[in-house]
């Protein structure tokens, strides 16, 4: 009988938008750390997301394809963003446990060793924490810090700080993770909210390779819109109780309002007060109005059932072995 050596199959997800320069420094990167070199029983492999790339992305992952047998690329029909990018990477993902890690060379490949050997203590999620935010602007570090001090205190789900897709989860807990149904979908958030026996590394975000994030003020703030609404209806009790302070508060002066006119008379002179009244009541409709809508487009987005991502083609290397 023939003695088949079982490999632990450990595959890195990478998701990539324009990253045309950082995809061979990656890979050379890679080469170097050498990750199974330290235990026999390992083997690692790649999984590129192409997200709609507009430069030779697709081109150069292809390229390289063809001297490695440990490389598969998926390519989207368009740019669907980084969270579908990484769910069409995880639905694809069939080893023993996946990484997604960024394709700028900011996550050091040294950490993955560490992640490895939490996780062959029996924890299901080993994650990467950032030792500090060096690399941000002033303005990131504020609203980084302002995120998750109010979404954790909003949801119930407590997403850890600086703690990003950088981690290490078992092949049970990617398997819950395609189960869920929902399109729109907050990774860091599903990530904290499957659960699983976790632990913690500590990393130092490495330079960029080549180029600057995509990640303006705008779209982080989106992004954190997304993350309190899919996980909280927090923001819709606190409208609740808005309004019920606005209502006793203008009670309140309403009874001051006919109170004074039954002591000193009709006081003509009262549009100021009037337009400062509509003003204030009309901008409390308007915000809530806006909050109300923020889950309402949530709902109605899931309600059409579109899949967040549509894969145009799948490439596999050809001399791909069987690794189970």
């Amino acid at each position: 009988m023939e003695n088949h050596e079982r490999f632990l199959l450990i595959q890195l997800v990478v998701p990539c938008f324009n990253e045309e320069a950082n995809i061979i420094p990656f890979f050379e990167e890679l080469d170097k750390a050498d990750l199974a070199q330290a235990e026999s029983d390992l083997r690692f492999e790649v999984i590129a997301v192409n997200d709609g790339s507009k430069d030779q992305t697709l081109k150069t992952l292809l390229e390289i394809q063809k001297e490695r047998d440990d490389l598969t690329v998926i390519d989207l029909s368009r740019n669907f963003g980084k969270e579908s990018a990484l769910t069409a990477g995880l639905s694809e993902a069939g080893g023993d446990a996946v990484i997604p890690i960024d394709a700028d060379g900011q996550h050091p490949f040294a950490t993955i060793s560490e992640m490895v050997a939490l996780w062959r203590q029996g924890y299901d999620v080993v994650l990467a924490k950032r030792n500090t935010r060096d690399t941000d602007t002033r303005l990131q570090k504020w609203t980084a810090r302002l995120f998750y001090k109010a979404h954790n205190q909003l949801s119930d789900i407590n997403i850890p700080a600086d703690v990003g897709d950088f981690r290490l989860m078992d092949k049970k807990v990617v398997r819950v993770l395609n189960q869920l149904p929902e399109n729109r979908r907050f990774m860091k958030g599903l990530f904290a909210w499957v659960g699983f026996r976790t632990a913690t590394v500590i990393y130092d975000v490495q330079p960029r390779s080549y180029g600057q994030t995509r990640f303006n003020t705008w779209k982080l703030w989106n992004l954190a819109l997304e993350g309190i609404t899919s996980f909280s209806i927090s923001p819709l009790k606190i409208w609740t109780y808005v309004g019920v302070v606005v209502a006793f508060l203008s009670f309140l002066y309403a009874s001051y309002l006919v109170a004074t006119t039954l002591i000193y008379g009709t006081d003509l002179p009262g549009y100021p007060s009037i337009m400062v009244a509509v003003l204030f009541m009309g901008g409390i409709q308007l915000i809530s109005i806006g909050i109300i809508g923020e889950y309402l487009g949530r709902v109605y987005i899931e309600s059409k059932n579109r899949p967040s991502y549509i894969i145009a083609d799948i490439y596999k290397p050809e001399s791909k072995t069987d690794s189970f």
